[in-house]
């Protein structure tokens, strides 16, 4: 099996922790719509796309109710709020030497375009990443990760025998099963994966490790 050598990256609970930012939003987003969440915002909510995360939270489909809870999370989560984003430890280092290293690096996320490069540029990767990939960087948005990837990797011409996804849900696994793509699942933030019950084919990142990413085939 080939080395691998282009690693696509998912954002949110595998680069960097935006929990306190997006769940201050969220909250922001309800007080100012006065309504009441039918659940926690916590933690675990974090992953799926906006749209999906506030019917989630709000118990209604009513478009007017998921449009308006949309506009007062984005003025909230895309001024200050994700200001609050912070990278996860070694997370720094591990970029810049598989990026040094001639690896071409990518983003596949279902954080919204906008606000990913924002954190992007204030971390100050935006010059580390080859190409940025959102849900909503067309109109329609991309109905899924998995969809996502599969136009990334055409639009951009990048071998599947030799590149690998790296993420912290199991969305992300099956994301990238679906695209044929190593999977490695980073267990250092908040997502679902339980290190213990891997899937055969998925691989264990316990810390973001280049030399592991390197090293895999």
């Amino acid at each position: 099996m080939p080395r691998l050598h282009t690693f696509i990256f998912d954002l949110d609970g595998t680069l960097v922790d935006s929990a306190p930012a997006i769940l201050a939003s969220f909250h922001s987003a309800f007080d100012a719509a006065g309504r009441h969440p039918v659940r926690a915002i916590s933690a675990d909510i974090i992953g799926p796309p906006l749209t999906e995360t506030l019917q989630l939270l709000s118990g209604s489909a009513d478009a007017a109710v998921i449009d308006a809870l949309s506009a007062h999370f984005k003025a909230a989560y895309d001024g200050e709020g994700l200001t609050r984003t912070t990278a996860y430890d070694g997370v720094d280092a591990m970029l810049r030497a598989l990026h040094a290293a001639g690896h071409p690096l990518h983003i596949a996320t279902n954080k919204r375009l906008h606000p990913t490069e924002k954190i992007l540029a204030m971390l100050g990767w935006d010059a580390l990443f080859t190409t940025v990939y959102a849900l909503d960087m067309v109109t329609p948005r991309l109905p899924d990760k998995a969809t996502m990837i599969a136009r990334q990797l055409a639009e951009q011409a990048i071998d599947p025998t030799t590149t690998a996804y790296i993420g912290d849900r199991r969305e992300d696994g099956e994301a990238a099963r679906a695209n044929r793509l190593a999977f490695f699942a980073a267990t250092w933030g908040y997502g679902a994966i339980d290190a213990a019950s891997l899937p055969p084919d998925w691989r264990h990142l316990p810390t973001p490790d280049p030399q592991r990413l390197r090293a895999a085939q």
